[in-house]
């Protein structure tokens, strides 16, 4: 993975930027660096930006953001198609383990709809996203009274963590690795470009899928583009296409649910 640098945007954020450099073991950019991917810190928080091209703009992890409270007011709720992947139904709400969870997006939305999401990131750069999203919705009057119950990020790689897991089994194991895509295709997004300069394909994805099915006590949903093929060429038993994406879903054996 590339060394992601932190970046103050001026003086007054330095010595936040050097907090989270230490923290999160990242390095602290020059103050005559002109080029490359930064952390860049600012009055609006964390983002990651390119300083090569200002039209790249930049991703930050925004849970009050309008397109998100959007899908989140007005996406279907418990009919959304995640949900019932993941097997919302009546008053059942699974704990799900999302172990790919990237900008936390998905995780948002199933604990919106109350689930309990523990959150696994092994990339430092995207855990720091991800913690500076979560500090500021925390503080955000209408977010800040269920999120912090429902929403837990661990900064550790998801194998190693599935492999090694202690406690109480989650309900669902989520998974929804990066996919390489076309680099002329049109769909792909200004911030996918940017992931996908800052973590390359994901080579390891088909690793995934042996631990969670080991872990999860009821399913595993495995998120795919909808022409893809199966993750570790596992045939699920359900599969929920949509016009984009496809949720896979692995029953385990003897669950109800």
């Amino acid at each position: 993975m590339t060394v992601i640098p932190v970046m103050a945007a001026s003086g007054e954020f330095q010595t936040q930027a050097q907090d989270v450099a230490q923290k999160w073991r990242l390095p602290l950019a020059r103050a005559d660096l002109n080029s490359g991917l930064v952390l860049w810190l600012d009055d609006k928080g964390l983002a990651l930006k390119t300083l090569d091209d200002a039209k790249m703009g930049a991703v930050q992890v925004d849970f009050a953001a309008s397109s998100i409270s959007w899908r989140r007011q007005h996406g279907g709720g418990k009919n959304e198609a995640i949900a019932k992947a993941v097997g919302i139904k009546g008053s059942y709400r699974p704990a799900v383990l999302d172990a790919t969870a990237g900008l936390g997006r998905d995780a948002f939305i199933l604990a919106s709809l109350g689930c309990h999401l523990t959150l696994l990131e092994r990339s430092n750069v995207v855990s720091a996203l991800l913690e500076d999203g979560l500090q500021r919705a925390t503080k955000d009057q209408e977010l800040g009274r269920w999120l912090p119950q429902n929403m837990q990020l661990l900064s550790e790689g998801a194998v190693s963590v599935m492999t090694h897991w202690q406690g109480e089994k989650p309900d669902v194991v989520y998974l929804d690795p990066m996919f390489p895509h076309r680099k002329k295709s049109a769909l792909v997004k200004k911030e996918m470009r940017l992931f996908q300069q800052l973590l390359g394909p994901d080579e390891d994805a088909d690793s995934l899928l042996p631990p969670a099915l080991q872990l999860a006590q009821k399913r595993v949903v495995v998120k795919r583009p909808a022409g893809a093929p199966w993750l570790d060429e596992k045939k699920p038993h359900i599969e929920m296409t949509g016009r984009a994406n496809r949720f896979d879903v692995y029953l385990i054996h003897g669950s109800k649910t």
